[in-house]
């Protein structure tokens, strides 16, 4: 993969607006004033950076982090390159590796697109297939897609990609670690004739850099260097807990809190526990596979505003999760790794927060706990805890190696 144009030089902070206006960057007065009316002024990083470059036609590879602004990086400039699209013949297409992301794309741009005269849609699994193939048929510019959905609609001819001119990958390693490249990589071989394809991704390397090599064509590259929250700056407990005291200890860390993020390793288990919480005055809901799309964009979006103090996620389903001000990362089942854990814990310690990650432990699962504490050098005793215990309110400003 050769570039002509020289990286850009990562930037100190990803969220940080420049000293640059829309405007100056080349976009549309229409899109300017539908960004004004949502209080956006000016461009962070990453779209101060790549716009220019996408307005001009050219491949872009982005590496940013969920958080830095991507969705309006790619989005205003193909919406202002976009040609409005025949029925079942999008001319762009944005293809996200979670429900959550396909909505939240195609929410994030549809005020701009609706300025310039443009249509958008979400289309993903777990909803009714019929509402998305009408709306096709009516006539949609761009599409916000999950591979699974998108392969599904072509298949039965209720969308085709031959008119596509614009083709976004977003979030591509969150697509790798799903396993979702073979059904990316499907559709990209599918798109036929000239057209733009822009990817942006937290890492480039592995099967994301093969992407880039494969479907991207002399690609200018643009990084946003993003300061990594390390285990080191958050806090960690971990606790000893009961069986029968177990859902008590987690309500009892969640009155101290302000929003409280709990992991279960099953989607059973999610639901037992949000039950649980409930009947202890808890307000929980939980967040899975099996649900409703309805049911959980409504747990996401009242945990988001802060109605919803407590939402219980697989790991899967934590995926879409995108908050800034999570105060406490409960871990109620142990994770399966080291890696697990640190995307866990990655959920809190946002937004220059330090963040407090508590996980329980059984009796018999002691050793499975020291043995990730090592792997994330993390050493430190585990306390026996019940919760009555007043130390829960406060976790963070308690001392666990002390007497």
């Amino acid at each position: 993969m050769t570039d002509t144009a020289s990286p850009s030089r990562p930037t100190d902070d990803d969220t940080a607006p420049v000293d640059v206006t829309f405007a100056d960057l080349g976009l549309d007065p229409r899109i300017v004033a539908a960004l004004a009316e949502r209080g956006i002024e000016r461009p962070f990083p990453i779209q101060a950076l790549t716009i220019p470059d996408a307005l001009a036609g050219r491949d872009v590879c982005g590496k940013a982090k969920t958080g830095s602004g991507k969705t309006l990086a790619f989005g205003l400039p193909v919406l202002q390159l976009l040609r409005p699209a025949e029925p079942r013949r999008p001319t762009a297409l944005v293809l996200v590796p979670t429900r959550e992301l396909a909505v939240q794309v195609e929410r994030e741009l549809e005020p701009a697109a609706r300025a310039l005269g443009r249509r958008t849609l979400a289309v993903y699994g777990g909803a009714s297939i019929e509402p998305q193939i009408e709306a096709l048929a009516a006539g949609i510019d761009l599409v916000a897609a999950t591979p699974g959905r998108m392969i599904d609609l072509i298949e039965r001819r209720a969308v085709s990609v031959a008119d596509l001119a614009h083709v976004i990958v977003d979030e591509a390693d969150r697509m790798a670690d799903m396993g979702f490249l073979p059904q990316v990589e499907w559709i990209l071989r599918n798109v036929e004739g000239e057209h733009q394809t822009l990817l942006f991704s937290a890492t480039l390397d592995g099967a994301v850099n093969s992407l880039i090599r494969r479907y991207q064509h002399d690609p200018v590259m643009h990084e946003v260097a993003s300061r990594e929250v390390t285990v080191a700056e958050m806090t960690h407990r971990f606790l000893l807990v009961h069986q029968m005291d177990k859902v008590k200890v987690v309500a009892a860390i969640a009155a101290g809190a302000g929003r409280t993020l709990v992991f279960s390793r099953t989607k059973a288990g999610a639901d037992r526990l949000a039950r649980a919480l409930g009947e202890l005055g808890v307000r929980a809901a939980a967040i899975h596979g099996d649900l409703r799309q309805s049911q959980r964009e409504k747990a996401l979006r009242d945990f988001t505003r802060g109605k919803l103090p407590v939402l219980v996620a697989t790991d899967v389903a934590a995926r879409g999760i995108h908050v800034d001000d999570v105060d406490v990362v409960v871990q109620y089942d142990p994770p399966q790794d080291h890696k697990t854990y640190l995307h866990r814990a990655g959920r809190t310690a946002r937004a220059g927060e330090k963040g407090l990650v508590v996980t329980l432990s059984l009796w018999d699962q002691e050793l499975e706990i020291r043995q990730l504490q090592r792997r994330i050098d993390q050493v430190q005793p585990i306390v026996e805890m019940f919760s009555n215990d007043p130390r829960l309110a406060d976790l963070a400003a308690w001392d666990p190696t002390g007497d």
